[in-house]
């Protein structure tokens, strides 16, 4: 099966989601995981995909491979993570975050967001998030449009952060978030669950870059029923 525009590579999917379920605690230091067919079966692909994944995980610290004997979780407490600062989870726990691009246009920027970049003019963005393929959430996020003349839908993938570093040299160093409820905006698709004018979850974000400048503001408003927020202190 071909991948979605803007997917990442199906080997990062699996290991993208075990490190999101080992913050979960779905995954405890220690934990054996099952034998490597048996995964492979379980997340659709080859087992060469899945030894990849493996490889990819124990190069980032988190499984400890014991020739002979099989994979071991390591959980750490800090893990390079394409989804690091995603802060939405399924109430099972973890789960592969994805999106689907809604529209991109360039705009004046909107006042009811706090002050962000140099532009007069932002990169308005909505999507449609998903967590394990169920539709939890819908952002708007405003990129300050001093960073690129246009953007298209084709070109966005999943991570914003991770487009941000690759195409513009932005490095996302921090965030802050103002969470809350809010009425889910007319513009959310049917697919969302919730119509429009519901309460919702409501997340007010800046993102900034390591030179203290905010690049970037966004609203995500998501369904409580579905998703959870959750920030862990270490």
């Amino acid at each position: 099966m071909p991948q979605p525009p803007g997917a990442l590579p199906r080997y990062q999917q699996i290991s993208e989601t075990l490190i999101r379920e080992i913050a979960a605690g779905r995954l405890v230091e220690g934990e054996r995981l099952p034998p490597e067919r048996a995964m492979a079966a379980d997340h659709g692909v080859a087992v060469g995909t899945l030894r990849k994944a493996l490889a990819d995980l124990a190069e980032r610290g988190v499984v400890e491979r014991r020739q002979g004997s099989g994979n071991y979780i390591r959980a750490r407490a800090e893990v390079r993570s394409v989804y690091s600062m995603f802060r939405l989870e399924s109430h099972r726990g973890g789960g592969l975050p994805t999106a689907e691009v809604l529209a991109v246009d360039r705009l004046a920027k909107p006042a009811d967001l706090p002050a962000f970049g140099t532009a007069p003019e932002g990169h308005r963005i909505r999507r449609l998030r998903r967590i394990g393929g169920e539709a939890v959430a819908v952002e708007e996020i405003w990129l300050d449009g001093a960073y690129a003349t246009r953007l298209s839908a084709q070109e966005l993938p999943d991570s914003l952060y991770l487009f941000y570093r690759l195409r513009f040299g932005l490095h996302i160093a921090r965030a802050e978030d103002r969470v809350g409820v809010g009425s889910v905006p007319d513009w959310a698709p049917a697919a969302f669950g919730l119509p429009a004018g519901a309460v919702a979850g409501h997340v007010v974000r800046l993102s900034f870059a390591p030179d203290g400048l905010a690049a970037e503001a966004s609203h995500t408003w998501f369904d409580p029923a579905r998703a959870a927020y959750v920030a862990r202190l270490r």
